[in-house]
Parts: structure tokens; C-alpha cells; sequence
């Protein structure tokens, strides 16, 4: 695949010397089935990886509960040592069980092992950036988060990790994670049709921390998908670029992590980089999250 020149323009983390791509890549589907056990086709994940990195990615968003360890495995051995520039950026708080459930893993032994087995699996001896990740399934609950995070903040006082974010929080738990460290990261639900967060990231924007919207395409009804549709059909597009393409254009400090363990489908996505949505389908797509249900 040919170089890639500009994937969306570039975001310095704040307070760091990591600059990134805009558009990234998600790591969770280079898993098996229900991100559980290891993928159907290992050539084809770690082919993946190589033309990401070829194409001008340089952040990768991964975990070591995403197999579990699996994800973290393939991308070792498709990209170590690793280039230049690239940020592995990845996240802990839940483990998998057996069942291939999602349970929460937020104690300190909890957490502390987590860091140790991202640094073990992806072959590093000190973490980009860590997402303590809290909340529920698909959202972020109340209550206080200084217990796992100052566990995190000790790991990275000894040299473990470099940075800190935050995964499905909201912004009071934001304001309690300032008190304790530097956070560079939020990751959260958000999408043309889900926009819960809008305020929130406005604030973010302001002060320059980075937003990664996860399960940033899924979500959309009927009604929405129709008016997906047209926007994508009247610029020769998919649904899917457009609605990145219109996650980019919505605010500077917004990095895309999009998914796939397919080549055609890596390829669909880094080209949302380069679509220009003409300001009234930017009109059409803001209102997707206040229409009316039929």
C-alpha cells in the first residue's frame, strides 16, 4: 500500500513528546471471536499491522485483556522492535473469564499485574500511555477512581509507564484523576448518533486532552443509518468513512482507533482520513443524535 501523507493531521499528546497520526488503529479484533483466544487467521493480523504501519499509523490502542494476551502477542511479533515514533497505547482494569467475560480487575494486585503483563507481552520496558479503564458495559458510572489510579500513578513514578488517560469515565471523575496525576487520554463512547459526551468534550478540547471515541461507527438505528447512507452515497462513500470522517472534522483533539483484522477493510477506514464532508452534510449528520425516532 502506497505511504499515506497525511492520516488526518497530527495530535500532541499534552505535556508529551508522543505526536500522532490522527487516525490510529484498534487492536481488539486481531483476537478471535468476542475478542477471546487467538484469530482465525494469523497471517492476515499480522499483515494487518504491517500495512497500518506502512500506511503512516503511528498509534495503536491495545490491551492485554484482549484474547487475553493474544492481541498484545500479535502485535509483538508483527512490529517488534518497533518503529520510531510509534505509541502503544493500552489500558487496564477488567480480565477475561474463562467464559469470555468481561469482569472488572481494579484491585492493586490487579492492576499492578496488568501493567506487567502489557510490559511482558508487547515486549517493553516502559508503557506509552495506560487507560484505567472503570465504568460499566457501554458507559461510565459514579464513584470515585483514586484507588486504582493512584496504584497506576506509583507505576509510573517508577518508571513503568510514561503516561496516564482515562476509559469510560465521566468528567467529575476526570477532575478527581487531575488531583492525583497528569492524564492525557480520555477514551469514551461517543459517535455521530451517540453524543452524551458533547459537553465533556469541549471541555477536553479546551485543554487539550486527547478524546478516542470507542465503538465510534455501531449504534445506529433505522432512521439513522438512512441518513448515513445518503450522506455516503452523495460523496461516493460508505457509511463507516463518513461517519470517522465526520468524528475528525468534529473537534482537533479527536483520534480514531477503528478496527478490523481484514486488509480491504484497514484500507476503507485510513481513507475516512482523507474525505472532505461538504458543510450541508455536516448539517445532516449533527442532527442524526437529535431526530426524532420514527
Amino acid at each position: 500500500m502506497t505511504q499515506q501523507t497525511n492520516l488526518a493531521g497530527t495530535f500532541t499528546f499534552p505535556g508529551t513528546a508522543m505526536t500522532v497520526n490522527r487516525m490510529g488503529y484498534g487492536a481488539m479484533q486481531l483476537a478471535g471471536p468476542h475478542v477471546f483466544g487467538p484469530p482465525r487467521d494469523l497471517d492476515a493480523a499480522l499483515a494487518v499491522l504491517r500495512e497500518a504501519i506502512a500506511a503512516g499509523v503511528n498509534h495503536i490502542d491495545t490491551s492485554d485483556f484482549y484474547g487475553p494476551h493474544v492481541t498484545n502477542q500479535i502485535i509483538k511479533q508483527a512490529l517488534h522492535p518497533y518503529p520510531d515514533g510509534l505509541v502503544i497505547v493500552t489500558k487496564v482494569g477488567a480480565r477475561r473469564g474463562a467464559d469470555a467475560s468481561w469482569n472488572p480487575a481494579l484491585s492493586r494486585q490487579d492492576i499492578i499485574d496488568a501493567v506487567h503483563d502489557n510490559l511482558r507481552n508487547l515486549a517493553l520496558e516502559k508503557l506509552d500511555i495506560v487507560n484505567l479503564r472503570v465504568g460499566g458495559v457501554m458507559g461510565p458510572t459514579d464513584g470515585s477512581i483514586e484507588a486504582p489510579l493512584t496504584v497506576l500513578a506509583e507505576l509510573k513514578a517508577q518508571g513503568l509507564i510514561r503516561h496516564l488517560g482515562l476509559s469510560n469515565v465521566t468528567p467529575q471523575q476526570l477532575a478527581e484523576a487531575q488531583k492525583i496525576t497528569d492524564i492525557v487520554c480520555i477514551q469514551n463512547l461517543y459517535n455521530v448518533a451517540h453524543r452524551t459526551d458533547d459537553a465533556f468534550l469541549d471541555d477536553l478540547t479546551r485543554q487539550g486532552i486527547a478524546y478516542v471515541p470507542f465503538f465510534p461507527l455501531g449504534g445506529f438505528t433505522p432512521l439513522q443509518s438512512a441518513t448515513l447512507d445518503a450522506a455516503a452515497a452523495s460523496l461516493q462513500s460508505t457509511p463507516m468513512q463518513v461517519a470517522q470522517a465526520w468524528l475528525l472534522h468534529r473537534s482537533p483533539n479527536m483520534l480514531l482507533i477503528p478496527g478490523t483484522s481484514s486488509l480491504d477493510h484497514l484500507r476503507e477506514n485510513l481513507k475516512a482520513a482523507t474525505l472532505e464532508l461538504p458543510p450541508e452534510t455536516i448539517t445532516s449528520l449533527n442532527a442524526i443524535a437529535t431526530a426524532p425516532k420514527p
